[in-house]
């Protein structure tokens, strides 16, 4: 579904993306894990069009999207939910998730129902304005609002940052839970662990570079990856 080929890309002169490949089928949750610096948030802001590459090539659903405006984007299907949240805090939960819907407002009512239904607790907070939600349900919210788009892939990049560890595992859960939906998944995520616990397969991204790539699962009990990154 997601084809990215000898990608370069970065903020200057020193592209912080050295040609990689990644490959994400359809219906596959796929984690990009990584040091910090190591290019992994630079590859989503590439792929999501907010940054332009100098070389190399982004294929979505078999279509080039290497030079594609953002919006056009979100418009094939590929939605990227931000690191930092981003929440309009002024605006209701509610109002937080209609701003999304109109990618695919004819749908809004079946999107709705099944952000609540995987977000319970934004149910029940629909009213409360986004400011005032704690971290985590601010995350939730963020997701959420990733799915009004209708998207058939989404980019989630750090969902953990700065929550407690039970919210952590909760998040990555709904990673797991969008991609049984149905769709497809692109996670940068800093918790090594639970991301190749919850993923099909994984690369690994060092300095722009990718060092290794594979199932999850042989990844983690690779002793290189688990002296880099797990505590194991």
């Amino acid at each position: 579904m997601l084809t990215i080929e000898n990608l370069t890309s970065g903020y200057g002169k020193v592209p912080a993306l050295d040609s990689i490949s990644v490959e994400v089928g359809e219906g596959e949750l796929v984690t990009i894990i990584g040091s910090n610096g190591a290019g992994k948030s630079t590859l989503l802001k590439t792929v999501s069009g907010l940054i332009r590459p100098t070389a190399g090539t982004v294929t979505f659903d078999g279509r080039d999207i290497s030079r594609s405006r953002p919006d056009q984007i979100v418009a094939a299907g590929l939605v990227h939910c931000p690191e930092g949240r981003h929440v309009f805090p002024e605006l209701s939960v509610l109002d937080n998730l209609r701003m999304a819907a109109h990618v695919n407002r004819k749908a809004f009512d079946q999107q709705l129902d099944e952000v609540l239904t995987l977000f319970p607790r934004l149910g029940e907070r629909r009213t409360q304005i986004g400011g005032s939600l704690s971290g985590g349900e601010q995350q939730m919210l963020a997701i959420g609002r990733t799915l009004m788009a209708g998207p058939k892939l989404v980019m989630l990049d750090e969902p953990s940052l700065g929550l407690a560890p039970i919210i952590v595992e909760q998040v990555l859960d709904v990673a797991v839970a969008i991609r049984d939906s149905g769709r497809t998944v692109l996670l940068v995520e800093q918790n090594a662990e639970l991301a190749l616990e919850a993923s099909d397969r994984a690369y690994v991204l060092e300095r722009g570079r990718v060092v290794d790539s594979g199932p999850a699962r042989d990844l983690m009990n690779s002793p290189t990856i688990q002296k880099a990154y797990l505590a194991g």
